[in-house]
């Protein structure tokens, strides 16, 4: 091969590279605007929604169903208007993304983007959840202590604190599950906690409880009799 066909080739490999970066030039140019226009929509509509959800009073509802002490706990500022603001946002923006994705022709990236996506209605519904999980959690406590203590019986904190965790805990386990977190781990987890408490209260009762049995049996008896 000739020095005038070595040049030949590298001639045309250089067009071939130009005529590509060419070509992806208009290519580059439609995700940047996309990716702009994308920002600039998602901006706009989370302050929207985080506008309507503080005009309805959305932080005060939550702080009405007694949310704000678990959330200071955790070092957190109970701001459910802001949450629902910037879940809009970074739902905008990944779309977005992902339509820029598809216009660069990274079909990689753009399966990723996809399940993100599908994987969003996940966590709000986990986290609607648990929500619902600790205000049912606080009136059943709630309910069940006053309700021992009418009924004159004794251990009504154990028992209302009891229920409060056995919901929240069953919260917990359906919003992993929500999530698709290890199914098969979660259910024997649930199944083994169940079994525990139940061979725990049965030990524990039948062991050391024997006289404080009898003696609600007694009071039952007298209340009935």
């Amino acid at each position: 091969m000739t020095i005038q066909d070595w040049s030949a080739g590298i001639v045309i490999s250089l067009q071939d590279l130009w005529n590509g970066v060419i070509g992806f030039i208009p290519n580059l140019v439609g995700a940047l605007i996309i990716l702009i226009f994308g920002l600039i929509v998602a901006a706009v509509i989370s302050a929207l929604i985080e506008r309507i959800f503080e005009s309805i009073k959305l932080d005060n509802f939550l702080k009405s169903i007694g949310l704000t002490p678990y959330f200071e706990r955790a070092g957190l500022k109970l701001k459910g208007a802001r949450f629902l603001g910037r879940l809009v946002y970074w739902f905008l923006v990944i779309a977005f993304v992902l339509a820029a994705s598809d216009a660069l022709g990274l079909a990689v990236l753009s399966e990723f983007l996809k399940e993100v996506l599908f994987y969003i209605p996940n966590v709000v519904a986990a986290v609607l959840v648990m929500l619902v999980a600790v205000v049912v959690a606080n009136f059943l406590r709630k309910l069940i202590h006053a309700s021992i203590k009418s009924a004159q019986l004794h251990a009504a904190n154990f028992l209302g604190t009891l229920t409060w965790w056995a919901v929240v805990l069953f919260g917990l386990f359906a919003a992993l599950n929500q999530l698709n977190v290890a199914r098969d781990v979660v259910t024997s987890i649930v199944t083994g906690f169940i079994a525990m408490l139940a061979l725990a209260g049965g030990l524990a009762f039948g062991l050391g409880g024997k006289e404080y049995a009898a003696s609600l049996i007694n009071k039952l008896k007298q209340h009935t009799e």
